[in-house]
């Protein structure tokens, strides 16, 4: 079936539906969308299902007339994006009078938000004659200097899906909301902060929880749990005096009061059925340990949760280990498990498991 004739492409932005302002927000609604590590887009797609005031949700995608500060707060996302749509059927078309000053209005818009000091262009062929002369025209037009490698304001251009134009994406914050504010200290092979709290909800949030963190490394699965809310007891040990000097460096910066100790998480000296919940991010074998001697961890790591756990608790591994793991789960029958997630991270995929007491 022929296409309908398209309207003037010439200059107007694609005027789509949008839901009027919300009276409890005083603000005209703006359209956002949130970028998360694949394999946890289900995790974000739930926490914005809590913000109040999102309407008009398609998967990650909405609009929102609230302060954009509230959704600096998500927790699973690793970045928040103001989104706009031009009817062009190329990039250059963002080079027209028009057009240029709209989409230098949009990015103000986004610069007063997150009150950035940088920007930079992220999109297919960043480096043609075109994206040079629009980064040109734009650092004029926002009086910002364009940092191709680090800029604050980081500008996503993208086709628009099902349709013809262009979408323009600009990330609200500076810095990836990942990268969490409490992080004062950083250790080599240190768990992503939105991977931590996914595991956390998936693993199921219980304000009874006893809830033990071995290998704990910079402290990022205990500051995020806190950070959520109440529990039992959270406590966390490591083998390594920096990496607990490091856990109480960012525990203090987050405001948290957590206990974190020296000590060999497979020779803890602990009661039987201690814990409740137990979540480990086990070392991967590459900037952490080797995988000569996980083989020999793995095995002796889940006998002794199994003492630890009690016996309606649950065991959290993440690891990038994931044949070694799973061929060291089946030569065993003291824990059930099934698979909570596998995301991609800096490189790597590790899984997330939940383990029961078999």
């Amino acid at each position: 079936m022929p296409r309908p004739a398209r309207p003037d492409r010439h200059a107007q932005p694609r005027r789509k539906a949008r839901p009027r302002g919300d009276h409890r927000a005083r603000q005209p609604a703006h359209e956002y969308e949130l970028e998360a590590l694949r394999g946890l887009e289900h995790v974000a797609a739930g926490e914005l299902a809590t913000v109040p005031l999102a309407r008009d949700v398609r998967g990650l995608r909405f609009w929102f007339p609230g302060d954009p500060a509230r959704l600096t707060r998500l927790k699973s996302a690793v970045a928040v994006y103001r989104v706009r749509t031009w009817d062009v059927p190329r990039p250059r078309g963002l080079l027209g009078h028009q057009q240029l000053g709209e989409l230098t209005d949009f990015l103000l818009g986004a610069v007063q938000v997150g009150a950035h000091r940088s920007f930079r262009l992220a999109a297919a062929g960043k480096e043609s004659a075109v994206m040079q002369r629009l980064a040109e025209e734009l650092q004029t037009g926002l009086n910002l200097p364009h940092d191709p490698e680090a800029g604050e304001l980081l500008i996503r251009l993208r086709p628009e899906e099902g349709g013809g134009g262009w979408d323009v994406l600009a990330r609200i914050t500076p810095k990836p909301l990942s990268a969490r504010a409490w992080r004062v200290c950083n250790m080599a092979g240190g768990l992503n902060a939105t991977i931590a709290y996914a595991a956390h909800k998936l693993a199921g949030q219980r304000e009874q929880d006893r809830i033990f963190n071995p290998m704990s490394g910079s402290g990022t699965l205990l500051i995020e749990r806190d950070l959520m809310g109440p529990s039992a007891a959270l406590v966390g040990v490591d083998l390594n005096p920096e990496a607990v000097k490091c856990a109480r460096a960012n525990i203090q910066a987050a405001g948290r009061d957590i206990e974190v100790a020296v000590r060999d998480a497979l020779h803890t000296d602990l009661p039987a059925r201690s814990f409740d919940l137990i979540m480990a991010d086990l070392p991967w074998g590459d900037a952490i340990s080797t995988h000569q001697s996980n083989e020999v961890l793995y095995p002796a790591f889940l006998q002794e949760m199994h003492r630890l756990t009690s016996q309606r608790g649950r065991l959290c591994v993440i690891t990038h280990e994931i044949r070694l793991f799973e061929r060291v789960l089946s030569a065993q029958q003291k824990w059930n498990a099934h698979e909570l997630f596998q995301v991609a991270s800096g490189g790597h995929h590790p899984k997330g498991y939940l383990l029961s007491k078999g």
